[in-house]
């Protein structure tokens, strides 16, 4: 009824074609260049760890969260600072969640200051939410627009290129 096969037996010669193949190693050219993949259908936010400092601005379409410092700019579609995190610089992102210090501005479509949270500079947002015992220095600004660099559109008179026309 079964039979035994001669390929799994000690000793018998496996054919060529399932030889494996060793995956080519990079050891003479070293690459600089780093691309994190996750299962298709989930993105994984990025995580920068407590113990982490980053100096130089970030950006990405995913999700970030932060629990380290960063010492420059941050653009991500969901950002979160954790309540440790420091982000010295200004971060742009469509939510915006915020339970550490961030020292600059801040734009985003959502953004939510935590009770623990720690915010010196302006606020440029369409929806904001601010729990109690968030510590908040600076302006808040309600646009519908928010991650158009802080700027309103022009009207649609004005124009850049001819000095002295416009308004």
């Amino acid at each position: 009824m079964f039979s035994k096969s001669r390929i799994n037996e000690p000793g018998a010669a496996k054919p060529e074609t399932e030889k494996p193949k060793l995956p080519e190693t990079t050891a003479s050219k070293p690459s600089m260049e780093f691309t994190a993949s996750a299962p298709k259908g989930k993105v994984a936010a990025s995580i920068l760890s407590a113990d982490l400092t980053v100096v130089g601005n970030l950006r990405t379409t995913g999700d970030i969260q932060v629990e380290g410092t960063v010492e420059g700019d941050i653009r991500a579609h969901l950002l979160t600072v954790g309540e440790s995190a420091t982000v010295r610089g200004e971060i742009v992102a469509d939510d915006i969640v915020v339970n550490g210090r961030v020292v600059g501005r801040v734009r985003g479509l959502k953004v939510r200051l935590t009770s623990t949270a720690r915010v010196e500079g302006d606020i440029i947002h369409k929806t904001i939410a601010i729990e109690s015992g968030a510590h908040f220095e600076g302006s808040v600004q309600r646009q519908d627009d928010p991650l158009n660099n802080g700027r309103s559109p022009l009207p649609p008179q004005m124009s850049l290129d001819a000095p002295g026309e416009g308004v």
